[in-house]
């Protein structure tokens, strides 16, 4: 344990190092992965914290960052697809919570960069101007909390702990899938910090959901389905929307994973769960999204018991193919 803390010490010095020279430079972009969840906005928000010329950006914000945002009236830059007006003296560009540069959905500028993630799959390139920290934790936003912990303690205001908090929660659903590093960085964060735990889960929890959002979520939950699946047991549904709160409740009911479908203007994403159980019997969502990727082309990862894929394949082929990698998954105890 001492041999990797003091890993993560010298790579959080690399990326002190490393910020300190392009800030000095000209503005920083702090790029957020597009499906704009709490861990990948929080992640960017609480970094551009640190120092006034990094700017948080990002193609999507969620709803639950959302709400953040305009809690604490949090800069954050909206970005098109096409057409990005990077500032014309951008010295570096910071990635969070992305394991390849399509997932940024952007056309990335030709300037050095920083990768900070966590999810098993990686399709980054690095050169010798570029730094790339992807550690084995949880969150994204467990770094972020390490470094301004370690090298920028005067960001760590309420806000940016609120943040980075969410993000941990959300990303480890609600600590079902923690570590000991994630109870480690919620207490780092908790500390001296006056946020009352229980009020703050409480109003996560009581998120607020229009009359139509009820009954998209209602209508999903109405529509599932169990498939077998090799030795393993699937729920699988439909939805139009919320699809990652669909997914989230039906991973409580027991079976081995959950896939929800969602298909919109000739474009499919599949948003996955499964249960610690199965995770530790073999399932990784993460891995099995990259080879549905592979399979059926579009682009596909995440974590092992969270994950998504997106591609222009027809959903019955795109939940078809996520079926066979299950299936062709042994079932078996294996080394966390």
């Amino acid at each position: 344990m001492k041999d990797e803390n003091a890993s993560m010490a010298g790579e959080l010095l690399q990326l002190n190092t490393w910020l300190k020279k392009h800030v000095a430079l000209g503005p920083v972009a702090v790029i957020t992965g597009k499906n704009g969840d709490m861990d990948t906005i929080g992640s960017a928000i609480a970094l551009a914290s640190s120092d006034p010329n990094l700017m948080a950006c990002g193609l999507h914000i969620g709803r639950t960052p959302q709400r953040y945002m305009e809690r604490h009236q949090a800069p954050f830059r909206l970005l098109k697809e096409t057409k990005t007006a990077w500032p014309k003296q951008l010295a570096a560009i910071v990635v969070v919570d992305a394991a390849a540069p399509d997932q940024t959905g952007l056309h990335l500028p030709n300037v050095p960069k920083c990768i900070i993630d966590h999810h098993a799959t990686d399709g980054w390139e690095i050169t010798s101007d570029d730094l790339h920290l992807k550690w084995d934790v949880r969150s994204t936003t467990e770094v972020v909390a390490r470094y301004l912990h370690r090298h920028a303690p005067h960001s760590l205001s309420l806000p940016v702990r609120e943040f980075l908090l969410a993000g941990l929660i959300t990303d480890t659903g609600r600590f079902r899938h923690a570590d000991a590093g994630s109870f480690s960085t919620a207490a780092l964060l908790l500390e001296e910090s006056g946020i009352d735990y229980q009020r703050f889960i409480q109003n996560m929890e009581d998120s607020p959901t229009s009359p139509s959002d009820r009954g998209a979520i209602l209508r999903g939950l109405q529509r599932a389905e169990t498939t077998e699946a090799g030795p393993w047991t699937i729920l699988r549904t439909t939805a139009g929307t919320l699809e990652g709160r669909v997914a989230t409740m039906l991973n409580g009911l027991g079976a081995d994973a959950v896939v929800v479908t969602r298909s919109r203007h000739g474009s499919t994403r599949l948003t996955v769960r499964a249960p610690r159980s199965s995770v530790r019997e073999g399932l990784h969502m993460g891995h099995i999204m990259g080879e549905v990727a592979q399979s059926i082309g579009g682009e596909g990862g995440g974590h092992d018991g969270a994950a998504g894929w997106s591609g222009d394949a027809h959903p019955i082929a795109a939940e078809t193919a996520f079926i066979d990698a299950v299936a062709r998954t042994a079932r078996g105890q294996v080394e966390e």
